[in-house]
Formats: C-alpha cells, structure tokens, sequence
C-alpha cells in the first residue's frame, strides 16, 4: 500500500473543517485540522506535511500572513488558499505572495480535490514551485512576475492587466488543462459578469501577441471540449 498523502487544513469554521476534513479523508488524506494560520505553524513545527489548504479571511493570523510566514521560513510545501472574497487583486497578491493555487468559496469539494492533486502532481519536496518564483521562462518568452512584464526573444510585450495575469497562471501550472469556467473563477471570480468568452478573448490576445499558432501551438494549446494548457516547459529563473 502506498502512504497517504497528509494534509494540513486550517479555517476558523468548524462546519467547514468538520465536512470537508471529513471528505478530504475518504478520498485517501491524513488530515489534521488547524484554527488559523498560527495554530498551522504550530502544526507544522510539530509534523511534516505534503499540502496545506488554508482559508484567507481567519482571526489571529489569516491566510495571506501564514503562506508569506512559510515562505519566509524557506518551506516550499503546496499551498491552495481558500476565500470567500472575490477581488482580482486579493487572487493576484496571493498567487505572488507564494500560494499555489486560489479557489472561491463557495466550492465543490471535488474541485478542491482535483486541485490539491494537481499540486502534488507538479511539486518536487524542498524545490521552491514555480508559482513562487519571480520570473518564468518558456523557450523564448519571459515573465516578469514583480513587474508584471513579459518578453518574448527580448521585446516587451504590450498586454492588458488580465492577459498577464492569464498568462502568469498559466505558466506556473504548466502542462494542466484548465477549463474555462476554472480560470473564470480563479483570475475574474465567481462574481464576475461575464461569459467564459472572456477567457478566450484574452487567450486570443495573448496569441495573436506571442504570434502563436492554435493550430501549431508553441505556448498556449486548446485542449477540445474542456479548456486550455500551457504546452511549453516552464522554467524559472
């Protein structure tokens, strides 16, 4: 048998603790449960764990506080942040501050677990992930993440906030298809008035501005009926 992955879940909601920890368990997790982001240092000082799903908005010390505190202690362990605000710039600040990945509450718990998955699928134990790091390169295409600047065979690109924000995400979770409706809610919100049309408006943008083929894609390919993966080899540095 193969060792269950542990799982370290904090929020200050009991009724979310209680299902969730209990869902998180049944689809093959060791799961402890923390109260806020300084019970889930506390935890971590005590035990190793593979992946950490943690609230934002929390007493104490919230989400944001807690992976910026990890970071700076030098952990690389997976981090998905969990929050029921829906502002682009709150999603934004905490993909750079360090988290791996963003989800809006309310969620479907399978959504949560396909994501949690796919963390583990790309993390390497004690290598800092690409959604940490402060520039990614594909090839010929370069990503300021601090300055929000991208170049391709040393010209600057000029794209709209959204396009690089789409193109960040994509870049630092290469390799996955994300549907639409995912990066609807991860990089616009739940909230958000508008079709997943939007998305493919600003996938056009970046391809018409990467001069990258759909057909022959270089970057950014269209997987048919669920939605878009960046087919490049993503490195950082």
């Amino acid at each position: 048998m193969t060792e269950r992955p542990s799982l370290l879940l904090i929020d200050d909601d009991e009724a979310i603790t209680a299902g969730l920890g209990s869902f998180l368990e049944r689809s093959g997790f060791t799961v402890r449960v923390a109260g806020d982001g300084r019970d889930g240092l506390a935890a971590l000082a005590e035990e190793r764990f593979d992946v950490a799903v943690c609230d934002v908005i929390m007493p104490h010390m919230d989400g944001r506080e807690f992976v910026r505190r990890l970071r700076a202690e030098g952990s690389w362990m997976p981090v998905i942040l969990l929050t029921a605000v829906g502002e682009s710039y709150e999603r934004s600040a905490a993909l750079d501050e360090g988290a791996d990945d963003y989800l809006n509450k309310p969620f479907d718990p399978q959504e949560l677990l396909s994501r949690i998955r796919a963390v583990l699928r790309r993390s390497v134990p004690g290598e800092r992930p690409l959604s940490a790091a402060s520039r990614l390169r594909a090839g010929e295409l370069e990503l300021d993440r601090s300055a929000r600047r991208v170049r391709l065979a040393g010209a600057e690109l000029a794209l709209t906030p959204k396009a690089v924000m789409l193109l960040d995400y994509l870049m630092a979770h290469p390799g996955e298809v994300h549907t639409r409706e995912r990066l609807l809610s991860t990089l616009w919100g739940f909230d958000f008035a508008a079709s997943t049309r939007a998305v493919d408006h600003r996938v056009a943008e970046l391809r018409r501005l990467l001069d990258d083929d759909p057909a022959e894609p270089r970057f950014i390919e269209t997987v048919q009926t669920l939605g878009y993966r960046f087919c490049a080899e993503v490195v950082s540095g």
